[in-house]
């Protein structure tokens, strides 16, 4: 994914109420950003830490800007915008970069489905053959390259796990993907200890059928691309 224009330096200062950071540019001149990010960021950044975000010229945005990358406590560089996993996994399958995720005709986005009114991230399909695809945005980093999802309770990451079960129950292709937006990711995993509930619905989805991929990104102000395959451990 080429980022054009390029994102912007800044130092972060702090992020609170969720959605929003305050951020230092390089004039001196601080400014309040948002921050697309509904997880709890957890060694993801620190204060006075380098940051890159992006601006908007949509007149209706109350705030312009957007955090986009930041720096981990020990130096790593993190994705912390949501909104971007769905779209470098989808290029990645595009590109024949996911090797388990080729030969399909056909990629459709936020497609209903399932029990639970929810919406698949990518339905790839051909012919009758389908294959539904969700998305994670990985960026826990607890040492030695080791990082994890998710980094706050989520009962709708459970849920999608069960929808993705119901679909394998019913003859289909259902597969997980971890995006790994953490540039000194060498595995990836589940965050047991910050949601049992989600790891144990994973290892049960898994048990059924449900595929799980993890795979590494390059982070950079220019682009943020998926490049590597990364090992996925359950301990």
């Amino acid at each position: 994914m080429i980022i054009n224009p390029h994102l912007e330096q800044a130092t972060l200062l702090k992020r609170y109420k969720r959605f929003l950071a305050d951020i230092r540019l390089d004039s001196g001149e601080q400014m309040t950003v948002h921050c697309p990010n509904t997880g709890s960021m957890k060694n993801c950044w620190a204060p006075e830490t380098p940051c890159w975000f992006s601006r908007s010229d949509d007149p209706k945005r109350k705030l312009p800007g957007t955090l986009e990358i930041t720096t981990t406590p020990d130096g790593h560089l993190t994705g912390v915008n949501t909104g971007r996993p769905n779209k470098l996994v989808r290029e990645a399958i595009e590109n024949g970069v996911i090797d388990e995720l080729r030969g399909y005709d056909a990629i459709r986005p936020e497609v209903k489905y399932g029990e639970e009114n929810s919406r698949i991230d990518l339905l790839l399909s051909t012919g009758d053959s389908q294959c539904f695809v969700e998305v994670k945005n990985t960026t826990l980093g607890v040492g030695n390259g080791r990082v994890l999802f998710p980094d706050a309770v989520t009962a709708r990451g459970a849920k999608h796990l069960r929808e993705l079960m119901t679909m394998v129950q019913q003859g289909h292709r259902a597969v997980l993907v971890f995006c790994v937006q953490h540039s000194g990711a060498v595995s990836a995993g589940p965050a047991g200890e910050i949601d049992p509930l989600y790891g144990k619905t994973l290892r049960e989805a898994m048990a059924v059928g449900v595929e799980v991929l993890a795979y590494g990104c390059k982070l950079s102000p220019q682009e943020i691309v998926i490049d590597r395959p990364l090992p996925f451990r359950l301990d």
